[in-house]
C-alpha cells in the first residue's frame, strides 16, 4: 500500500509525495484521512528548523497529529472497525520518511488503540479533538485559570472550558485587536489590565519571552501553566522569588483528557464553532503552511484531503 502524504524535506521545504505504508500488523487499521489540522506551535518548529531535541526527530518526516477520517480496511483482530470514524493523534507508518508526527496523509495506518472516535457530525471541527485535550489537560490539571495569555486556537479553547467545567470566565489577553471577539468571557489588551493578584495564569501564547510580562501579575504563592511549546524559556529570577511563584508545565493529553472533553462537547458545554479560519486543498500544501504560521488573520488551517 502507498498514500499521498505532506513530507518536509527539510525546514521550510515541503512537498506533497507518494511514500509507501508498512505492513499492516493485526490489530492495526487503515483510516482515509478527510482533513488535518496545522499546528501553529509544533509543526511551526518543524518548518522553521527550531525544533528541540526530540524522540524520532529527524528529515525527511511526515508531520501532523490532528485528522480526521475513517477506517477503511483492518488486520483480522480489530475488522470490527472498518466504517468508523475516527480521530487520527498520528501515526508512524511510512517506508522513507519519519512519522513526525505522522497524521497529515491520505490514508494512514496505525495501532487500533490509537484511533479515537469521534462524532462524525462535528466535520472538519472533530481536528479540534486533540487542542482541545491539551486544553482541558492544562485547565483541569490545577486550579481553573484566572488569566489565559494569548487567544489563539489554544487560548479560546482553555478559555472555553474553563467555563465549561463551572468555573468563573476568565479574562484573556491578546495584543492583536482582530482577535479579541470572544462571548463569555473577556478579551483586553494587556496594557489595560491593572491586575497583579492572578492565583493562576494559564499561558497559551506560545511565545518564549511571556514569563517576564506575566510573573508580575501573580499573587503571592501564584501558579503559571505553561500549555504550549516552546524551543526555550527564560526570566527574570527575582519578581519570582518575591511571590514564591510555580510554574507548572501541562504535557500532552491524555485518553482520559479526551473522553472528558468528548464529554462536555456532547452536552452542549463546549463548543468548538468559529476556530477553523481557513479550509485549503491538500495540493496547495506548500501555501498553506507558510499561511498558517506566517498570516496574523489565520487562526487555524486546516487541509482538504478529498480531492487527491
Amino acid at each position: 500500500m502507498d498514500t499521498l502524504a505532506i513530507v518536509l524535506e527539510e525546514p521550510g521545504q515541503l512537498a506533497l509525495r507518494r511514500l509507501a505504508l508498512t505492513a499492516m500488523g493485526r490489530a492495526d487499521v487503515l483510516i482515509e484521512i478527510a482533513w488535518s489540522g496545522i499546528s501553529a506551535g509544533t509543526e511551526k518548529l518543524l518548518w522553521s528548523g527550531k525544533m528541540p531535541a526530540f524522540p524520532g526527530m529527524g528529515y525527511p518526516l511526515v508531520p501532523g497529529y490532528e485528522s480526521v477520517g475513517r477506517i477503511v480496511d483492518a488486520g483480522p483482530e480489530v475488522r470490527a472497525r472498518i466504517g468508523e470514524w475516527v480521530f487520527v493523534p498520528g501515526a508512524n507508518c511510512y517506508e522513507g520518511a519519519r512519522g513526525l508526527f505522522g497524521g497529515s496523509a491520505r490514508r494512514v495506518l496505525l495501532p487500533s488503540a490509537r484511533a479515537i472516535p469521534v462524532d462524525e457530525s462535528l466535520g472538519a471541527d472533530g481536528i479540534l479533538t486533540a487542542l482541545a485535550a491539551t486544553a482541558y489537560h492544562a485547565v483541569a490539571g490545577g486550579a481553573p485559570p484566572e488569566l489565559v495569555i494569548g487567544h489563539g486556537i489554544v487560548g479560546r479553547l482553555a478559555a472555553r472550558i474553563t467555563v465549561a467545567l463551572g468555573a468563573p470566565a476568565p479574562t484573556v489577553w491578546e495584543t492583536n485587536p482582530d482577535r479579541r471577539d470572544a462571548s463569555g468571557y473577556a478579551v483586553i489588551d494587556p496594557a489595560q489590565d491593572e491586575r497583579r493578584d492572578y492565583a493562576t495564569i494559564c499561558e497559551a501564547s506560545g511565545a518564549s519571552d511571556i514569563l517576564d510580562a506575566i510573573v508580575p501579575r501573580l499573587a503571592k504563592r501564584g501558579e503559571i501553566v505553561l500549555a504550549g511549546f516552546y524551543d526555550r524559556l527564560d526570566f527574570a529570577f527575582p519578581p519570582a522569588f518575591q511571590r514564591e511563584a510555580r510554574l507548572r508545565i501541562s504535557a500532552e493529553f491524555t485518553p482520559a483528557d479526551v473522553a472528558a472533553t468528548t464529554a462536555l462537547i456532547a452536552s452542549g458545554a463546549l463548543r468548538l464553532d468559529g476556530l477553523i479560519s481557513h479550509l485549503r486543498p491538500a495540493a496547495e500544501a506548500a501555501d498553506a503552511y507558510p499561511a498558517a504560521f506566517g498570516d496574523p488573520a489565520c487562526l487555524k488551517m486546516v487541509l482538504d484531503w478529498s480531492a487527491v
